[in-house]
C-alpha cells in the first residue's frame, strides 16, 4: 500500500504505526547468500536455492507437492488452468480482489456466495444453492487465517463432481488437529507477499496432491516447456528468482519466533479490547494452530457509539494505520456488481463484515506499548 495515496506525507513514516510490517532475514546472513548466487551466476529457472527452499517449506508446511512461483496471483491462475477449470466457480465476495480476479483472468464466471458469521468464510450452508449445471468448482479463501470448514465443503464437491481450489494465501503455517490445512481440496494456494506472515518479497506456491501434477505445474509455470524444444501447454511464466528464495529461505527461520509473537499481541489485544461496548473480534478455534496473520475488529456503532469509517479515520489521525481488510466488498466493485450473484441481498453476512471491519497493526515486532496506544485510542471514542 502506498501510504501516499492515503494522505500521508512519507516523513512521517517513521512516526506510524503501520498495519503491518515485513519480517526482515538478518542482512548479513541474506548478503552472504547473495555472494553465494554472485559466486555461480545463476539467478533464475529451478536454482540451488529455489530447489532447497521449495524442500524446506514443504517439510516445514507438513506438504508432500509444492512448487513456488513468482507471486501470489498466479498459483491462483495456474490452479484454474490445471484443472482445467470453466463455467462458473462458487467463490466469497469478502477476500482481496485476486482470489476473484482470477477467474475472471481465464475466463470463468465467479458466482458470490455469503460467509459465515463466525469465521467470516464462505457459508457451506449457502453453497449448494448456487450450483447450477455449468458449475465445475468452489473457491474458498480462509479468511484471516481462519480455516474454512474444509470437510463440509468436500462433501459438498464430491456430491455435485466439483473441484475445490482453496486460496490460502492468509493461512502459512495453519493446521487442524496437527494436520496442514493445505491438504484440503484438489489444490491450496499462498502468497509470500510482504505483508504476510511470512515473505519472499514477492512470492507464492501451489501446494497439490501429486507428483505428477507438481510436473505439470512446474511445467505450465514455465511457458509449457518440458524440455529445451518441446511445449506440450500453453504456459506462464510464474518461476521465481534465486534472490527471493535465498531471502525465504532465511526467513523460513524466523517464522516460528514471528508467529509466536504476534500470538502474544493478539492476546494482549483481546484482553485490552474486553469489555469495550461494540467491538468484538475472532477468536482462536479449537484444535488449530494459528499464525495470527491478521487482528481485526468489528465495530457495530450502535453499540460503540462511533462507525468503523469514524474510528478508522480517528486511528489515522493518530499515526495509526489500520487497513479495512476487505472493504469494499469484491461483489459491489464496479467490475464485478453487474452480476446476478452480487446483488447485496444475497450477501447480508459478508456486506455487514466489510462495512464494520478494521485490522488493527499487527506483526512481530509490535511492541506492547504500541498495542495500548492503539487501545486507547479506540476506547477513548470521540477524545
Amino acid at each position: 500500500m502506498d501510504i501516499r495515496k492515503i494522505g500521508f506525507d512519507l516523513n512521517t513514516r517513521d512516526r506510524l504505526i503501520t498495519v503491518t510490517s515485513p519480517l526482515l532475514p538478518d542482512l548479513d546472513d541474506f548478503t552472504h547468500s547473495l555472494q553465494q548466487i554472485w559466486k555461480k551466476r545463476w539467478l533464475t529457472n529451478n536454482g540451488p536455492f529455489h530447489q532447497q527452499l521449495e524442500d524446506d517449506l514443504q517439510r516445514y508446511l507438513k506438504v508432500d507437492h509444492l512448487s513456488l512461483f513468482a507471486n501470489g496471483t498466479l498459483p491462483l491462475i495456474t490452479a484454474l488452468q490445471a484443472l482445467h477449470v470453466e463455467g462458473e466457480v462458487i467463490t466469497t465476495p469478502f477476500s482481496f480482489v485476486a482470489t476473484t480476479h482470477s477467474l475472471w483472468w481465464n475466463g470463468i464466471k465467479p458466482v458470490f456466495v455469503d460467509i459465515d458469521p463466525v469465521t467470516c468464510n464462505l457459508d457451506p450452508d449457502k453453497i449448494e444453492a448456487a450450483i447450477t449445471p455449468r458449475t465445475t468448482a468452489i473457491m474458498p479463501v480462509h479468511v484471516y487465517g481462519m480455516p474454512c470448514d474444509t470437510d463440509r465443503i468436500q462433501q459438498i464437491a464430491d456430491r455435485h463432481g466439483l473441484k475445490v481450489i482453496y486460496d490460502a494465501a492468509h493461512a502459512f503455517g495453519v493446521e487442524v488437529g496437527g494436520k496442514s490445512l493445505l491438504n484440503a481440496g484438489d489444490m491450496s494456494t499462498l502468497s509470500f507477499h510482504a505483508t504476510k506472515v511470512y515473505n519472499t518479497v514477492e512470492g507464492g506456491a501451489l501446494v497439490v496432491n501429486t507428483a505428477a501434477m507438481k510436473q505439470h505445474i512446474d511445467n505450465l509455470k514455465n511457458f509449457g516447456f518440458i524440455g529445451e524444444t518441446d511445449i506440450v501447454a500453453p504456459g506462464i511464466n510464474g518461476k521465481m528468482d534465486e534472490i527471493r528464495a535465498a531471502y525465504g529461505i532465511l526467513n523460513l527461520k524466523l517464522v516460528d519466533e514471528a508467529i509466536a509473537m504476534r500470538r502474544k499481541a493478539a492476546m494482549l489485544y483481546r484482553e485490552l479490547l474486553s469489555g469495550v461496548p461494540g467491538i468484538s473480534w475472532l477468536d482462536d478455534m479449537p484444535g488449530v494452530r494459528h499464525n495470527y496473520s491478521y487482528f481485526p475488529i468489528f465495530v457495530d456503532a450502535g453499540q460503540y457509539g462511533m462507525t468503523r469509517d469514524a474510528l478508522y479515520e480517528k486511528l489515522k489521525q493518530h499515526n495509526i494505520l489500520g487497513r479495512r481488510y476487505f472493504y469494499p466488498l469484491i461483489s459491489n466493485l464496479s467490475i464485478y456488481n453487474r452480476l446476478e450473484s452480487a446483488d447485496p441481498g444475497n450477501l447480508p453476512v459478508a456486506n455487514r463484515k466489510a462495512d464494520t471491519v478494521i485490522c488493527l497493526p499487527m506483526c512481530a515486532g509490535l511492541t506492547e506499548s504500541q498495542i495500548e496506544k492503539i487501545v486507547n485510542q479506540i476506547k477513548s471514542k470521540g477524545e
